[in-house]
Parts: structure tokens; C-alpha cells; sequence
């Protein structure tokens, strides 16, 4: 049985790990943001495309994405009680149900233009969308598979390359963009079908780095050694734990997805300052979606140790260092909305003064929800890494669907308060989830975990 960490032991592992991979979620969702800054400063048009069809490529992303992330607590539970045979076969399996996932989705990104129609979207904003999907799409494939690499390598604390091909990455995007949004140095104006060119180019650079990377130093998993075969035993392992993580992803992204429909019943510049908004809070999320990660990478050590004191020590630390951020970026949001909008927006743009003054109220009304985000988002780490994520996806779903997106509805919609009715919505029903999500790990999830259950985790 291991000694008992201090306090100040349990920051430097969190930090230690935490900031590469806060540094590296912050440089993947740069790419995001990236593209709408720029095609903000081409068109507000072509930004409030950029927002409908990049909102159906993540939902789908982050419905994937469940089988990267099970494999995270996963591999780190194998790997700290040495079942080195165990990582090979849940990484490559992860890898085998992203692409099965990822084929199964490329359908809703090719034929969007008529789901786009059938929302009630604008005709020319639905269009554009569609022309971005039909390329951008494409790259959902590699994509995933870059998320279970990525849990991979975090699971196994190697997480400065996974920052260093992100980073890479987004220089990458900003340079294919440059050329071909505003047609720079001969190239063709291309304007969103631009941004979709280099997003698909991205993420097939990403796949060949983070592959090639894994291939040669990990010899010991032999990650792609016969690829091909199939291993059923540990696909369900995967897909077991997977399917629940995804359908909670997609519990919270529809939440947002739902509110950015809502936006573009109101108009375009709605639209245009819902999307800027979400791209500053989604950029402030990236921070707690890496300590969300470390959180779960440290809780599934525990779990195969069994150590449920470090557990629960390890999550008060998490929890702590998530909640000072949140209060950090309420500040910002409420003191320095204008600076932060104008980002996106061209000078000279005629709805430039329209857009920031929706965007301020927006802002308001994110920054409420901020540490509630922040705690829930920890606390599903948690629940990840002791592999309780069933009853996690149950309260996700109730607290978003049963009560976020019906109060978005009626705020924003029925009772004529606009976006930030909308939005005041989202709050409501990710506190909820917050509160849930706590009364979950330290009722339950944080107590069942004792040395003498060691054994029986290291042979999950």
C-alpha cells in the first residue's frame, strides 16, 4: 500500500500533468476558434455557417469521443496494476469502435444541407453550413482516432508531445486558412469551404504525427502490430464503458447544439454573437476539460490500486485548483465582455456595434454558470476514472434535456427574452447537473474503493 500524498504533492502531480494537457486542449479547440475568427473577419455570414455546421461536426465528434475517453481511465487502471497486455488491447479496440463510429456519421456531414432545412435555419446561412460540413466532414475519421491516441498517451502521463503536435497543428490551421479563406499570395478565396480544406488537412497531419509517435515509442504495446484482428472480448470493455461517456457528451453538446438552433430562429447576428460567445466560453472550458482529464487519469491509478484516500484527496485538489479558475474567468467575462467580442469582428463591419451588444448580455449570463461548469465537469472525470459513468449519463440527460433545454425554450423563445434567456437556460441545467454529479462521487463513487478491492480492479 502506498504512503499517503500531501496535499502538496497531490498539486505538483496535478500540475505536472494537468498543464500540458490543459495546453493542449486549449491548442485543439485553438483550431475552432481559429476558424471563426478569421471567417468572422471575411463575414459575418460566413461565421454563422462556420457556427451551424461546426455545432453538427462536435455534437457527432463528442458523441465518438466516448470510446477515447473510456480508454483513458482504462489504460491508466491497466497500466498502474501492470497489465501491460490489457493497454494494447483496449487502445487498439478504442481505435477499432472510433472508426466504426466515425463511418457511421459521415452521412449526417454529407447530406446536411436538408437536416439544416428541416431546423428552420435560414436558406442562405443552411447552404453555406452544408458546404462546410461536406468537406470538413470528412475529417471526423481521423479525428477520433487522434482522441483515443491522445487518451492513450495522457494515461500514460505523456502528454508534452500530444501539446507540441496540437500546437503544430494550429499554426498549421492558421496558415491553410490565411491562403485560402481570403485567397492570400494566389490562391483561391475560397471563404468557409477555405476553413473546411484546413480543418480536414489538420486533422490528417495530427493522425500521421500522434501514429507515428506512438509506433516508436511505445514498442512495448505495439499499438498497430496486426491492427486488423479483431479482439470482441475488449471492444465490449470499450464500448461497455464508452457508450454511456458518449450519450453524456452528447447530453451537454446537444444542450449548446439546441441553443445555437434557438439563436438562428432569432437571426443571423444572434447566431453570429451566440457563436462568438460560445467560442470565449468554450475556450475558458478547454482549461477545465484538461484537469478534467488529469482528474480522470489519477482517479483510474487509484482504481487500480484501490486507494480510495488518495482518491478522494486527489479530488478535493482537482476541484479546488477547477474552482479558482472558474472565479478568475467570471471576472473577465463581467468586466471585459466588449474587448473579447470585438475579436471576432471586422472594423469596419456594419453589424459590428449589433453583434457586441448581444454578445455582452450573452457573456452576463455565461458567467453564472461558470463554477457550477467547472464542478461538474471535474466530477465527471472523477466518476470516469473509478469507471462509474451509467448513472452520470442518466442525471446528464435529465438536468440538460428535462430541464435546460425546456427553459431555454421558454426564456428565450415563448416569454421573448432573447439570447440571454437562452443562455440563462444553460445555466439552469448545467447546475443541476453540477449538483447531481457531486452528490454522486462523494456519496458513492469516492466511498466503494478500499485496498482490499485492489485485486479485483486490476483484472477489469
Amino acid at each position: 500500500m502506498q504512503p499517503r500524498l500531501t496535499y502538496r504533492q497531490h498539486i505538483r502531480a496535478v500540475l505536472g500533468l494537468g498543464l500540458p494537457l490543459v495546453g493542449s486542449h486549449v491548442a485543439q479547440f485553438a483550431i475552432t476558434f481559429t476558424d471563426a475568427l478569421m471567417l468572422g473577419w471575411y463575414s459575418v455570414e460566413a461565421l454563422a455557417a462556420e457556427v451551424l455546421g461546426g455545432t453538427m461536426f462536435f455534437v457527432l465528434f463528442i458523441i465518438g469521443s466516448g470510446f477515447a475517453w473510456a480508454v483513458m481511465p482504462m489504460v491508466a487502471s491497466a497500466q498502474s496494476s501492470g497489465a501491460v497486455t490489457q493497454v494494447r488491447r483496449v487502445t487498439r479496440m478504442g481505435l477499432w469502435a472510433s472508426i466504426m463510429f466515425g463511418l457511421g456519421s459521415l452521412p449526417f456531414m454529407i447530406w446536411s444541407g436538408a437536416l439544416f432545412d428541416r431546423m428552420g435555419q435560414d436558406p442562405d446561412t443552411a447552404a453555406l453550413a452544408a458546404d462546410y460540413l461536406g468537406i470538413a466532414g470528412l475529417g471526423i475519421l481521423p479525428a477520433l482516432m487522434v482522441m483515443v491516441l491522445k487518451s492513450y498517451l495522457a494515461a500514460l502521463e505523456r502528454t508534452t508531445v500530444v501539446l507540441w503536435i496540437t500546437l503544430a497543428a494550429v499554426a498549421l490551421n492558421a496558415g491553410i486558412n490565411y491562403l485560402l479563406i481570403f485567397g492570400n499570395f494566389g490562391f483561391p478565396e475560397l471563404g468557409v469551404r477555405g476553413a473546411a480544406i484546413a480543418s480536414l488537412g489538420v486533422n490528417i497531419a495530427s493522425l500521421v504525427a500522434l501514429a507515428a509517435y506512438v509506433h516508436r515509442s511505445s514498442p512495448e504495446h505495439a499499438i498497430f502490430q496486426h491492427f486488423w484482428r479483431p479482439d470482441p472480448e475488449a471492444l465490449m470493455e470499450v464500448f461497455r464503458l464508452g457508450w454511456p461517456i458518449g450519450l453524456t457528451n452528447l447530453s451537454e453538446v446537444g444542450l449548446f447544439a439546441s441553443a445555437s438552433v434557438m439563436m438562428g430562429w432569432l437571426g443571423t447576428l444572434p447566431l453570429a454573437a451566440h457563436g462568438i460567445a460560445l467560442q470565449i466560453t468554450s475556450v475558458i472550458f478547454m482549461i477545465h476539460l484538461g484537469l478534467s482529464n488529469v482528474a480522470t487519469v489519477r482517479a483510474g491509478q487509484a482504481h487500480g490500486r484501490g486507494d480510495g484516500v488518495g482518491l478522494r484527496d486527489g479530488a478535493r485538489v482537482v476541484l479546488g485548483m477547477s474552482a479558482t479558475v472558474a472565479l478568475a474567468t467570471m471576472m473577465l467575462l463581467v468586466l471585459v465582455p466588449d474587448p473579447l467580442i470585438s475579436l471576432f469582428l471586422g472594423a469596419d463591419d456594419p453589424n459590428r456595434a449589433a453583434v457586441i451588444a448581444i454578445g455582452r448580455q450573452l457573456l452576463a449570463a455565461a458567467a453564472l454558470f461558470q463554477l457550477i461548469d467547472a464542478a461538474q465537469v471535474q466530477t465527471l472525470g472523477l466518476l470516469r476514472g473509478v469507471h462509474d459513468t451509467r448513472v452520470p449519463m442518466v442525471i446528464a440527460a435529465l438536468s440538460y434535456w428535462a430541464v435546460g433545454v425546456p427553459v431555454s425554450y421558454l426564456l428565450g423563445i415563448v416569454w421573448g427574452y432573447g439570447g440571454p434567456g437562452i443562455w440563462l437556460g444553460l445555466a439552469m441545467g448545467l447546475a443541476l447537473a453540477g449538483i447531481f454529479m457531486l452528490l454522486r462521487f462523494w456519496g458513492w463513487s469516492a466511498r466503494r474503493i478500499t485496498p482490499a478491492a485492489a485485486h479485483l480492479r486490476q483484472q477489469e
